[in-house]
């Protein structure tokens, strides 16, 4: 893996940072027989070896500040979530920036990404998906935070809080000591690849596609097959996968990004993704969110970036944990 930028300073880790933080990744099943989301097992460790190996990186050579400024702190993996308005509102504001900046970094301004997640952009990130899974679970405070911000900002931070809102009521707990497997994403740069090439091929926005791999797996971490037995990135049931996925193969994603792409097609997209992603999985809180976060890649390609680098939670009887990233 390519050594990571830093244009932001980390502090040393405490012994706080090791605990698992709550949030909750949804997934669901492509031509599922019903509407529920899956919250795949849980491993017996928080994280596996193919994600830990994803994790390591050689020492960065690029200067972590310009000359003379000082230097910002990033945010540790378990950095606490404000909890009153005033200080949520100031928290994501800053964060959301400083992402935004960092994204910019990676991408060199629009550009496609280069190598793997550079430390900022993925602490940074996985800040801002704490604050909005938190933002989710307390809508009275998140209500009077998001009033703070600015306009764009809170449209954003509405959307996201929503389409989280809508994916945790698909939630199943589970038992602490089931299995679950993780895996590294792909690269985003080849992922969107993937995404556009299938907007080409079916003429089904590539902002859709990303919004559903991102609501299913984030992004191919989830390796586990959903509880109804769905498979691979797409989460695919076997036999709507025989029927549309190409020949190809359900674990390959670039294959079940077509796939998908194909299913949708054939549902209804792009004149009809209500009817589309209803059959893809028939939920409408699924439908909801992937809509949700299909509307703010539209408004901002970075968003793309980001959701790339939000990580994988479920919610166990014990309580919620994280299971993949820094």
């Amino acid at each position: 893996m390519e050594a990571r930028q830093k244009q932001l300073r980390r502090p040393g880790r405490g012994a706080a940072a090791a605990v698992a933080v709550a949030a909750l990744a949804g997934t669901a099943a492509c031509g599922a027989p019903d509407g529920s989301g899956s919250a795949a097992p849980l491993p017996s460790s928080a994280q596996s070896s193919a994600q830990s190996s994803a994790q390591s990186s050689a020492p960065s050579s690029a200067p972590s500040a310009t000359a003379g400024a000082p230097e910002k702190a990033l945010p540790e993996p378990g950095e606490k979530v404000p909890a009153s308005a005033a200080r949520m509102a100031a928290a994501l504001k800053e964060t959301t920036a400083a992402l935004n900046d960092a994204i910019d970094a990676w991408t060199g301004d629009g550009a496609a990404a280069r190598g793997a997640p550079p430390e900022d952009v993925e602490l940074l990130a996985l800040y801002q998906q704490r604050i909005y899974r938190h933002a989710a679970r307390h809508p009275e405070v998140a209500s009077r935070a998001f009033a703070r911000l600015p306009s764009a900002l809170a449209a954003q931070a509405r959307d996201n809080t929503g389409a989280i809102r809508e994916l945790l009521a698909l939630a199943r707990p589970i038992k602490p000591t089931a299995v679950f497997r993780t895996q590294p994403a792909r690269p985003a740069a080849e992922l969107l690849g993937f995404f556009k090439k299938a907007e080409r091929r079916f003429g089904v926005e590539w902002e859709v596609l990303a919004a559903v791999m991102f609501a299913e797996t984030k992004f191919g971490r989830v390796k586990s097959d959903s509880h109804a037995g769905a498979q691979g990135p797409m989460q695919f049931m076997p036999a709507t996968w025989k029927a549309y996925g190409l020949g190809g193969d359900v674990q390959d994603p670039r294959d079940a990004i077509m796939g998908a792409a194909n299913y949708l097609k054939a549902t209804g997209a792009p004149r009809d993704y209500q009817r589309a992603l209803h059959a893809y999985n028939p939920s409408q809180a699924y439908v909801n969110a992937i809509l949700l976060h299909a509307r703010q890649i539209k408004r901002d390609p970075r968003a793309f970036y980001a959701y790339y680098n939000w990580q994988v939670f479920v919610l166990t009887t014990e309580g919620e944990r994280r299971l993949t990233g820094p």
